[in-house]
């Protein structure tokens, strides 16, 4: 029988709370989702940062979560479409720019991008 863990989710941008019940074997985003929680998402695949969220308690599983790299997993952010609950969880949704700084902003933040030379034009 698979354990079931209850997951408190801040969502701050909306200002509001859902608590929700979330097999181990079930990811949290969707269950939250079919339980009438209305949640961040863009991809629903673990490649980007909008469904990214910040541990408060807890543990989840989430291997196919590429969009954050170990660092990021290690300081306790989670991304909810591929996130698996290990434990009951608190959660707090996160914003999609700041986590996507703190996961490229040192690739991406050098400065001006800077162009060729313009095109020819017949």
């Amino acid at each position: 029988m698979t354990q079931t863990h209850t997951v408190h989710i801040h969502h701050r941008q909306k200002q509001c709370e859902y608590t929700v019940r979330v097999p181990e074997d079930r990811y949290v985003l969707q269950t939250a989702e079919n339980q009438g929680a209305d949640l961040p998402f863009a991809c629903r695949n673990g490649a980007c940062t909008t469904c990214a969220v910040r541990i408060l308690s807890g543990s989840v599983e989430q291997p196919e979560a590429m969009g954050l790299s170990p660092a990021l997993r290690e300081q306790g952010y989670a991304l909810l479409c591929v996130s698996y609950p290990r434990t009951d969880l608190e959660v707090e949704t996160q914003d999609e720019d700041e986590v996507y700084e703190l996961q490229f902003g040192r690739y991406f933040g050098k400065g001006k991008v800077r162009v060729g030379l313009p095109l020819d034009e017949d």
